[in-house]
């Protein structure tokens, strides 16, 4: 999915505003013809449409395009090579925002985010990428996932639509298997690489923890949560893993007992 940077310049940037208000302030400032749409406008996400994504038009900006590639970390968005319309494009990253899982189950896909876009087009196969992709011909960034984040190990990521003779993508796309896989595990691995941005810790130390929870069944975030805590206090402890039957509340617990009882 890597790709070299320098190939001709992307028309469009999608920009994930949250991620990169000082690109926003630069926008303002510096580059105010180019023009630039708000992407949840016109959408029922339109009452907070100035805190989500813009679509900057680079074509006028060859200056800005240059920007782009020269300074990923301030311009944190997906570079976009289409020949599609502004409004036909527009729309066609519009119906990529809400996707539908199970029955009754639908959400907002922030695809628009790097890391999100490292995993989300990670799950995605020719047939997939050509319905996701659609007008767009080449979708670029600089990015990669939340564990390659923590390690520094970030790159600029490249695809190509492979152009397949596919049905246009649906209003609330319904999510593959391995779509939803992967992006369970950018939740997860986003979880992970904030604890280690707020302790201090290590990334690989910390998955590992994480693993170990998974395993016991500690599914619900509260009680990972908890025993990532406990875990941190007693990093040498041996663990016997608990008896079946129990609740995950109860599996900790008795994990917890287990080791204040080894210190005594």
């Amino acid at each position: 999915m890597s790709g070299a940077a320098r190939e001709p310049m992307a028309q469009w940037l999608l920009l994930d505003g949250p991620d990169a208000t000082r690109a926003l302030t630069i926008l303002r400032q510096g580059f105010a013809d180019a023009q630039r749409f708000w992407l949840f406008d016109g959408t029922e996400f339109a009452p907070v449409c100035e805190y989500g994504p813009v679509l900057v038009d680079l074509r006028g900006c060859p200056a800005l395009a240059s920007l782009c590639y020269s300074d990923p970390d301030t311009w944190r968005g997906l570079l976009l090579a289409s020949e599609a319309s502004a409004q036909d494009l527009l729309s066609h990253l519009q119906c990529m925002l809400t996707v539908s899982f199970g029955l009754s189950h639908r959400a907002l896909l922030s695809y628009y985010n790097r890391q999100t876009a490292s995993y989300f087009f990670d799950a995605c196969d020719a047939a997939d990428l050509s319905r996701w992709l659609g007008p767009i011909r080449q979708l670029r960034w600089f990015g990669g996932t939340w564990a390659d984040r923590a390690i520094g190990s970030q790159g600029w990521q490249q695809l190509r639509n492979p152009g397949l003779a596919v049905e246009p993508l649906s209003v609330e796309e319904s999510l593959t298997r391995r779509q939803r896989e992967r992006l369970q595990t950018c939740l997860l691995e986003q979880h992970i690489w904030r604890w280690c941005q707020s302790l201090g810790t290590d990334y690989a130390a910390m998955a590992s923890h994480v693993q170990q929870g998974l395993a016991l069944g500690f599914s619900d975030r509260s009680v990972l949560d908890a025993w990532l805590w406990l875990r941190l206090l007693h990093p040498r402890a041996v663990l016997v893993p608990p008896p079946e039957g129990l609740t995950q509340q109860e599996r900790l617990e008795h994990v917890r007992r287990q080791w204040r009882g080894d210190q005594t």
